[in-house]
């Protein structure tokens, strides 16, 4: 099996060498990731400049290359062909901190693996509940490689991707949960720079969540390792009546 691996935290994050640890008995790994920290860079197409790809080394020497886009684009780069050998699954972490609810849209982790399922490759985005050393990676760790096993086994339906959040210390199991919600404290902080004109940073405190049995947020917060099967069909299909009442019968 040949592996693609990738995040968005930067191709030197300690994330991405715990999982290419994880998985490298697997089959062959190439790995390709952002060079340089690409969080909440959210699902990315670069269209108006040019990408680069450079040959660099994770830290226990392992080679890699470092893209000068975001997530999307290295996971595009690799599946467009710059990668020649056939790559069967995508899998993309060690995110150091959970990706859950609303946190999915901006989420670079979570988009890689989305990038993969448009171009037909099974996808899987891996990330632990607030990573601070090495040791916090381990449940994670053995996440990733159960989660790739079963997918090498059993395959995953067209057009789904996998979103594994594990949590930090002892797990108590494995749900397979649904996306929950986030609860944001966000708030806009204003500066002046040394000119006197404003500047503005998104401040706040962290986010935290809706506590409903079955999500992704609740699996967490109980211990649990969390699986959310994901698609990209994001049509409100239960609004669909009422909208063909209001346009489908002679809207004016």
């Amino acid at each position: 099996m040949h592996l693609l691996l990738t995040n968005d935290d930067g191709v030197h994050a300690p994330g991405l060498l715990a999982l290419k640890r994880a998985l490298e008995s697997f089959g062959s790994l190439t790995i390709i990731a952002p060079d340089r920290n690409y969080s909440a860079s959210g699902h990315r197409k670069t269209l108006h400049k040019p990408l680069r790809l450079e040959h660099t080394h994770l830290a226990d020497d392992t080679p890699a290359w470092a893209c000068s886009g975001a997530p999307s684009d290295g996971v595009a780069l690799a599946l467009l062909g710059f990668i020649e050998e056939k790559i069967d699954l995508v899998v993309s972490g060690i995110n150091p901190n959970a990706n859950i609810g609303q946190d999915l849209t901006y989420s670079g982790t979570v988009t890689a693996a989305m990038e993969a399922v448009i171009a037909g490759v099974p996808g899987i985005a891996i990330s632990a509940n607030g990573a601070c050393k090495p040791a916090d990676y381990a449940s994670a760790v053995e996440a990733a490689q159960t989660v790739v096993r079963r997918v090498a086994e059993h395959g995953l339906p067209a057009g789904v991707l996998l979103n594994v959040n594990a949590p930090i210390g002892p797990v108590a199991g494995w749900r397979v949960t649904r996306q929950g919600r986030r609860v944001y404290r966000d708030v806009l902080v204003t500066r002046a720079d040394p000119r006197g004109l404003p500047y503005y940073w998104i401040g706040g405190e962290e986010p935290t969540g809706e506590l409903i049995e079955g999500t992704d947020f609740w699996a967490l917060s109980q211990g649990y390792i969390s699986v959310t099967p994901l698609q990209l069909d994001l049509t409100a299909h239960a609004a669909l009546p009422l909208l063909a009442e209001w346009f489908e019968d002679g809207a004016s």
